[in-house]
């Protein structure tokens, strides 16, 4: 009887033990085959999605490549934080006694550092030049401040700054010109709104320095007044100057005088006729650029 059992689980379990792997074998290829597929075709998918972008683009990278870009483009297209109460020289660049805070969108002159002597802060949106910006900054030989808005200086504001010899304040909305210190060879303000009235007298005459005056494309009605000797190049072209008298240039007094350092003045784009004041030019050594006939 035991035999006859043992017969009957060896004819009927047997087969079925040894046909159980091809199943699970069979299953298991299926899957890993279909997965293979799957994947294959996203990652085919998102390969040719990229190699469109990429295409549009005209441009020839790597998919890898082209991940790493658009990666940095999103790190540069965050906007960038401009916080002007940052320390100047984190700001703005210091260099061995210079300051350049161009391009920054400042709307005033930053604190700067005592020791520094040149200043370019050109292209931002400065408004207004006080007292206190230059208070205790002594050591400063040259200023920038070109393309700004510039429609306000305080009186004094460069007052205290006895080295100062280049200053720039062209492109600017200045209606006058502040008092300026003495030992200027460089001043610059072209590209303002200044007229006649908004120069004092006596603005250049003590600036025995001064060699270089720009004033061009202004509103200006006549030439500035007491010119010092020491002036090699006047610019004040493009003004409204009507006028001009035998004392601009000149001493009527001493027809033997000669302005022997002055050796351009360009006056065009004026509405006034140069021909007739002939006498105003007897102590230059060359004409002046204007209109003549």
């Amino acid at each position: 009887m035991k035999t006859l059992q043992t017969t009957f689980f060896l004819f009927v379990f047997v087969p079925l033990a040894n046909s159980a792997p091809p199943i699970q074998q069979e299953s298991l290829q299926f899957y890993e085959y279909d997965t293979d597929v799957t994947m294959g075709s996203l990652i085919q998918q998102d390969y040719e999605m990229q190699s469109k972008d990429i295409r549009k683009d005209g441009t020839n990278v790597s998919l890898d490549t082209s991940l790493r870009l658009q990666g940095d483009d999103s790190e540069r297209n965050v906007p960038p934080t401009k916080d002007t109460n940052l320390p100047t020289c984190l700001l703005c660049v210091c260099l061995s006694g210079s300051v350049y805070c161009e391009e920054i969108d400042i709307e005033a002159v930053p604190p700067l550092p005592k020791e520094t002597a040149y200043l370019y802060a050109r292209f931002n949106k400065i408004k207004r030049i006080a007292v206190s910006d230059f208070a205790d900054i002594t050591t400063l030989r040259r200023i920038d401040f070109s393309g700004n808005r510039i429609e306000e200086i305080e009186d004094g504001a460069f007052s205290k700054l006895l080295l100062l010899e280049e200053l720039s304040l062209a492109e600017n909305r200045l209606l006058k010109l502040p008092v300026l210190p003495p030992k200027l060879t460089t001043f610059n303000a072209n590209q303002n709104r200044i007229k006649s009235r908004g120069i004092k007298a006596n603005a250049f005459k003590r600036l025995t320095n001064l060699a270089y005056l720009y004033l061009g494309h202004n509103a200006l009605e006549s030439v500035p007044l007491n010119l010092p000797e020491s002036l090699r190049i006047l610019h004040l072209q493009y003004n409204n100057i009507t006028t001009i008298t035998d004392d601009t240039f000149c001493k009527s007094n001493n027809t033997r005088y000669i302005r022997t350092s002055m050796d351009e003045i360009r006056m065009e784009g004026n509405p006034i006729l140069l021909a007739k004041h002939v006498n105003a030019f007897s102590c230059l050594r060359t004409l002046p650029v204007g209109t003549y006939y």
